[in-house]
């Protein structure tokens, strides 16, 4: 078998450490750790002769997989995540391997067997498209009936007079729930942040930060959309938003 030079990426950076030594006492280059879909977007952009791409598909920020759906070629990708239902999507297209946490030896070693013999080719954008999770949707008021919207195109929710509502800057959206409890409890994975009693922000659509009065800060969602953050939430919203959306400097 010959030394097959990998990235590895994965925003745990105990994970991402595990793999690392694992691929070298296994006799694999490591050319690289990077902890988010925007590292791997720069990385990609460069020359680079790396054999194969072992990635995290959760991420926070740019998702790994979102990067390279964009990307007219990319090496072959590796998945390994603690998410098993990706599993099915990835063994159909016959394209990569598939590496449940925490990885173990044995599995690593056929991983690394089948990319030697080369039985994983490169994917195309329209095959990585194909892989990645369909859109959060929930159903809103239209007229007598409803329609389904996307959880990625809102920015914040809305609790006023007993009633939620989907906001999506200036634009709102009656929803069929009662109390923004129950959207937190319908999306735990997405990160909301309660930053006052009635309102319930989505951190990665936050395009900005400005000081308030009292100690607290307004969040930018839209144009013309400011949200007051109240004084005892302001510091864990800073934080959400950066972790939301890395700056880079």
């Amino acid at each position: 078998m010959k030394q097959l030079k990998a990235l590895v990426v994965d925003d745990e950076p105990l994970a991402r450490e595990r793999l690392s030594r694992l691929l070298q006492e296994a006799g694999c280059e490591v050319a690289g750790e990077l902890g988010d879909g925007l590292a791997l977007l720069q990385w990609l952009q460069q020359p680079s002769d790396v054999d194969v791409i072992f990635m995290d598909i959760q991420m926070p920020g740019l998702n790994g997989m979102e990067v390279l759906a964009e990307l007219p070629e990319s090496p072959p990708v590796v998945f390994v995540t603690a998410h098993s239902d990706y599993a099915v999507r990835a063994f159909e297209l016959s394209a990569v391997d598939y590496l449940l946490k925490p990885v173990f030896e044995d599995r690593l070693a056929k991983c690394l067997q089948r990319l030697d013999d080369r039985l994983i080719r490169r994917l195309s954008p329209a095959e990585l498209k194909a892989l990645l999770p369909p859109p959060l949707r929930f159903p809103i008021r239209a007229g007598d009936g409803e329609i389904f919207m996307e959880l990625d195109l809102i920015t914040h929710f809305e609790r006023d007079d007993d009633r939620v509502w989907a906001c999506r800057g200036l634009n709102r959206f009656l929803t069929r729930w009662k109390t923004l409890a129950e959207v937190e409890h319908a999306f735990p994975e997405d990160g909301l942040l309660r930053i006052q009693r009635n309102l319930l922000l989505r951190p990665c659509m936050v395009k900005g930060i400005r000081a308030s009065a009292l100690g607290r800060i307004k969040v930018m969602v839209a144009p013309k959309v400011e949200l007051t953050v109240s004084r005892a939430m302001t510091r864990r919203t800073r934080e959400c938003v950066q972790e939301a959306s890395p700056v880079r400097g």
